[in-house]
């Protein structure tokens, strides 16, 4: 729905940052670590500016939406609406504030209201009870448990943060002091608690606050010693998991996986039902599956993070490229590039990454023989855009050497619009001559038809 602007110039003003890891949250780092602290903030504002549009729009006043942190353009992407947005600008946080209200009544504003974003139970009505009670005070406050407030409103400007101690427990208490040194009237709206440290997130949600990865590096195996440390190396980091789940291979893969700190799990062959497998015992807020001959940039959980930080993906990756340096294959890797973005139909080489509750709420990867990863991301495309970072993921181009650049690029582009046509894996996989009930190996198309140890062909 539109927001409306009031006639009476009402403003609901959102105080709040970007969320960047280690700038963000810093008083819960030591207990959660960089991207988990960060990823408390979102959530904390995106659930308050759902709060703050709900009011304006039932209320018909305006939003401006007063940020640390990034710039226009990102906090536009990731939160939307019909909002205004400006910088907090510089100064202590009473300063910012002032300067917020300011503006406000300079244009025109008649009652303002502002919040912070770390409040988990704000509600509408106690946006509507802070407009109320302007009608009668000059200057309305939400009491904070610590000390603080949560909420101030003013019907005028009046200088109530000179002399604050600010991030104390006498926050409250000298702006009572300031106000009514000023013969404002004041308004006290209920208590209620900010998520600032360990203990009040788990006051809040103790599942919240338990010690755990931000992201779970899946990976999918099939003797691959060559390969399988340095893709685990590629990914392992502070606050990240890597699980590597084995197939049954016959080489050194597991014994690789353990050596270089993956965590190993054991399951029938097959890359969807392996994916599935790792994702049953992830512990991360993220998934990120990666191919066992894949490699991850660097900074690469910066890049999912700042990816799925736009309100729209439903699934991300990164961009594609391969180690091999050959003029043809450059081309290759800008086709398959501009299909990922365009078309939004990245393969699993490019490592795919989605968050924990929208993997599950879709049931996972679908167990099917070939094109697990397409029809996975077309499923998920139902729920939003594909989003592909800015950095590429390295796969090895031993499948394109085997078969050839030619051959191998039809596959895929056999198995892409095969997938866009609605044709079922199932007659995708018999292009190949896989029979049906057999055992599969593979992701998208770069593969090759081996036999496995049973007989049964598997895609590799």
């Amino acid at each position: 729905m539109k927001l409306e602007r009031s006639k009476g110039r009402d403003r609901l003003i959102m105080f709040g940052r970007y969320p960047i890891p280690g700038r963000t949250k810093t008083r819960l780092m030591p207990a959660m670590g960089a991207f988990n602290a960060a990823d408390v903030q979102r959530r904390l504002t995106e659930m308050t500016f759902r709060t703050v549009r709900n009011a304006a729009i039932q209320n018909r006043v305006e939003i401006q939406v007063c940020f640390n942190g990034g710039d226009e353009r990102r906090m536009r992407r990731w939160l939307g609406g019909n909002a205004l947005f400006a910088r907090q600008g510089s100064g202590d946080l009473g300063i910012r504030m002032r300067r917020a209200f300011a503006d406000a009544f300079r244009a025109g504003c008649r009652r303002v209201v502002l919040v912070g974003t770390d409040v988990p139970t704000l509600r509408v009505r106690h946006l509507e009870a802070a407009l109320a009670a302007l009608g009668e005070k000059d200057l309305v406050l939400g009491p904070s448990t610590d000390g603080g407030y949560w909420l101030i409103g003013m019907k005028r400007p009046a200088d109530v943060y000179r002399k604050v101690s600010w991030g104390t427990s006498e926050v409250l208490a000298q702006t009572l002091v300031l106000a009514r040194g000023r013969g404002l009237s004041v308004g006290l709206l209920g208590s209620e608690t900010d998520v600032d440290t360990i203990d009040d997130l788990r006051n809040w949600r103790p599942e919240e606050a338990e010690p755990r990865p931000y992201l779970s590096v899946i990976i999918p195996a099939l003797n691959e010693e060559a390969n399988i440390g340095t893709a685990i190396e590629s990914a392992v980091r502070e606050e990240a998991e890597v699980i590597v789940v084995d197939g049954g291979s016959r080489d050194r893969t597991a014994a690789r996986a353990i050596a270089a700190a993956a965590r190993l799990i054991r399951s029938p062959v097959g890359r969807a039902i392996q994916q599935n497998r790792g994702a049953e015992a992830a512990r991360g807020r993220v998934f990120l599956f990666l191919h066992a001959d894949t490699v991850l940039p660097k900074g690469y959980m910066d890049h999912v993070f700042e990816t799925l930080m736009d309100g729209r993906p439903a699934v991300g990756a990164f961009r594609f490229k391969t180690d091999i340096d050959l003029p043809w294959m450059r081309v290759i890797e800008r086709a398959v590039n501009i299909r990922s973005k365009y078309l939004g139909l990245p393969y699993g080489d490019q490592g795919l990454f989605v968050r924990k509750e929208t993997f599950r709420r879709e049931g996972g990867f679908p167990e099917v023989p070939v094109a697990e990863d397409l029809f996975f991301v077309r499923r998920l495309m139902k729920r939003g855009r594909v989003a592909i970072a800015p950095a590429a993921a390295v796969t090895s181009g031993r499948r394109w050497e085997k078969l050839g650049l030619f051959r191998t690029t039809l596959i895929n582009a056999i198995i892409a619009v095969g997938c866009l046509a609605g044709i079922s894996a199932h007659r995708l996989a018999s292009l190949y001559g896989i029979a049906p009930g057999r055992r599969f190996w593979g992701g998208a198309a770069n593969q090759r038809i081996d036999n496995g140890a049973n007989g049964d062909q598997i895609i590799k």
